[in-house]
């Protein structure tokens, strides 16, 4: 799963890597957790990063607060998921970051359990995980949510010792486009739902302070002592 991630990158490097504008500003997150409003860029408005809430809240649902908001989706039953599979066709989107973070749930190599990773890639640059995004109504208000989920998928060999799934993290400005292009096939949208190459990440062990989100702050990134 992914549960917690940063994005710490400048504006000006955001801009120039997704060529997107920013719709607002926004200061970095070093720990960046569900339920919290974070930059994406839809399939709607490719040119545009927005701020959406962590979580999904479908359309459709009457009660945003009564039933589940799935911070996560499994790229391998999208299609057969009532939340997930009309979206999957309509409604795409990059979800920016520059790492996330696991909790290794086993001891391992003289580590207690539940011990806090940072995984990013080898070169720090920023990515973009894929997501899913859809805007609630309340009726009442005529308020507008935005909010989105990010897609999972199967370990690859470096985050099979920390955990069983890890999130889809597209690889690279073509795979972003297509992504997000409504020209390409479900069967084309499906097949950028992989494991990112193992030989292109890297992940260190950090403190427990990334445990609350309550520590937004660089000492988060800082290795484990």
């Amino acid at each position: 799963m992914c549960g917690r991630y940063s994005l710490i990158s400048p504006p000006g490097l955001l801009k120039e890597r997704f060529g997107a504008n920013l719709a607002t500003d926004f200061a970095p997150t070093y720990n960046a957790a569900p339920s919290q409003h974070l930059p994406v860029i839809t399939n709607a408005a490719p040119e545009q990063v927005r701020l959406m809430q962590w979580g999904l809240v479908p359309a459709w649902v009457k009660d945003r607060t009564s039933g589940p908001q799935p911070i996560n989706a499994r790229a391998e039953t999208l299609a057969e998921k009532p939340s997930f599979r009309q979206l999957l066709q309509r409604r795409r989107c990059l979800v920016l970051a520059d790492s996330f973070y696991e909790w290794q749930q086993k001891e391992a190599h003289g580590l207690p359990p539940k011990t806090p990773h940072r995984i990013l890639l080898t070169s720090g640059q920023p990515y973009a995980f894929a997501g899913l995004w859809d805007e609630w109504l309340d009726r009442a208000t005529g308020e507008v949510l935005p909010t989105f989920t990010i897609v999972t998928t199967e370990p690859n060999a470096l985050m099979q010792p920390l955990h069983h799934r890890m999130p889809v993290i597209l690889e690279g400005a073509k795979a972003e486009q297509a992504w997000l292009s409504d020209a390409v096939p479900a069967a084309g949208h499906q097949a950028l739902l992989r494991p990112y190459p193992a030989e292109l990440m890297r992940e260190y062990v950090i403190s427990k302070l990334v445990n609350s989100p309550a520590h937004n702050e660089p000492a988060v990134l800082e290795p484990a002592s």
